[in-house]
């Protein structure tokens, strides 16, 4: 399809990504409804904005290369140098459980999903080997599981076309709930009961402007969270490229030979580790480091309007629009796990939202709807489960994909 910016022109393609990223966080930080939706979201609406009406395109270098291939690795690390995981593990036990029982809510949506649709869509079993993977982990594992087991291309377009239109749908149905009656009444919701308790002292600062502010960074500090993400991402790349050579896939080598190369031979899987090993055992000199956070969620803002390219309403109405009903079942089954077993166990409405975002979006989707709606309290610890989904995902991926014979 010809867009009016041509896949060619990084340059047109890096300006408006910037420029709307940058809007995207103004926003946020400006007006109360853009806090409540989220900068993440805005920025992902603009980009299937500006693909569904022709004005960029879907794929292309700059997103393809660029984004995915050097800042979505960059930030990372960054977003993870500051996640000890003595100190967070000891905060996140409560929420670790509510996910861990939204995950089993997906892989039944996946089973239910596939028993419905399994005789009208091709390549089920393996598109289910990456949904699973993707609704408990994140996009990462979506493209590790795609490569395990040789999905078609045109297949794995589909599916990020129906999974990115419904992860942005599902959003905004996460970020209404806390307004709506039902939910308000059913569960307890002690942080939303604090913020509208004590408010702001200034009503026109947003809780993301308030999260943000301006803080003391040095230029050591940028050099330092450059030079350390861009060496873990090195390191981590070489080692997942040995552990990939050593047990390479091939249906011959098994099972166990199978899975170990395609966990612990993804480079993402590997640097996650990696990081939050460094920021474990060197807490202490990183505590005094500043603008990681800042930087990786600049990135990761990058990263969304990317996520957003791809997911073009036509091509998923005209090409598999039944994908759209099988992610849609994984999505509502998910969330009645979360939210049921959640009113049982008596968990908080705010850890139920979080932690079914985790499932569905990742890490950086649930700590940036922690920022947006003011729940600091829960940004560390979401961000460490949301990562523990992506070893998670792999794993049941895997064998959803061989139990139903991808």
């Amino acid at each position: 399809m010809n867009t009016f910016i041509s896949s060619d022109n990084s340059w047109a393609l890096m300006a408006i990504t910037c420029g709307w990223t940058a809007f995207a966080i103004y926003a946020e930080q400006t007006w109360t409804w853009a806090s409540r939706l989220s900068s993440c979201i805005i920025a992902l609406l603009g980009a299937l904005f500006l693909t569904n009406f022709g004005i960029i395109p879907t794929n292309c270098i700059f997103f393809d290369d660029i984004i995915w291939g050097y800042v979505v690795p960059m930030a990372i690390p960054m977003l993870l140098l500051t996640c000890d995981i003595q100190k967070v593990g000891r905060e996140s036990g409560r929420i670790l459980i509510i996910f861990l029982i939204g995950s089993i809510g997906t892989t039944v949506g996946v089973l239910l999903g596939y028993a419905l649709l399994h005789d009208y869509i091709e390549h089920l079993p393996g598109i289910a080997a990456m949904l699973t993977g993707t609704y408990i982990g994140g996009t990462v594992n979506l493209v590790a599981l795609s490569d395990a087991f040789q999905i078609p291309g045109e297949s794995v377009s589909a599916a990020v076309v129906a999974d990115n239109l419904l992860m942005t749908l599902y959003f905004f149905v996460l970020v209404m709930i806390p307004g709506i009656r039902f939910f308000y009444r059913k569960f307890k919701h002690p942080l939303i009961d604090e913020i509208n308790t004590t408010g702001t002292t200034d009503t026109s600062v947003t809780q993301a402007a308030s999260f943000w502010g301006k803080k003391p960074i040095s230029l050591k500090d940028i050099a330092i969270n450059i030079a350390l993400s861009v060496m873990i991402v090195w390191v981590s790349t070489e080692i997942s490229n040995l552990i990939s050579a050593a047990f390479p896939a091939n249906q011959d080598k098994g099972l166990l030979n199978n899975m170990i190369g395609g966990l612990f031979g993804n480079k993402y899987l590997i640097l996650t580790t990696f990081t939050m090993i460094i920021a474990t055992v060197f807490s202490k000199p990183l505590e005094n480091l500043s603008g990681s956070q800042e930087i990786g969620t600049y990135l990761i803002h990058l990263f969304f309007f990317a996520v957003g390219a791809p997911a073009s309403i036509r091509a998923i109405l005209q090409n598999a629009p039944l994908l759209l009903v099988f992610a849609a079942v994984i999505i509502l089954v998910n969330m009645l796990f979360t939210f049921t077993f959640g009113k049982l166990l008596k968990f908080d409405l705010e850890e139920c939202i979080l932690a079914s975002n985790a499932n569905i979006g990742g890490p950086t989707t649930a700590a940036a709807m922690a920022i947006s709606q003011g729940w600091t309290k829960l940004i560390g610890p979401i961000m460490l489960i949301g990562t523990f989904g992506y070893v998670l995902g792999t794993y049941a991926g895997m064998f959803i994909g061989n139990f139903l014979g991808a």
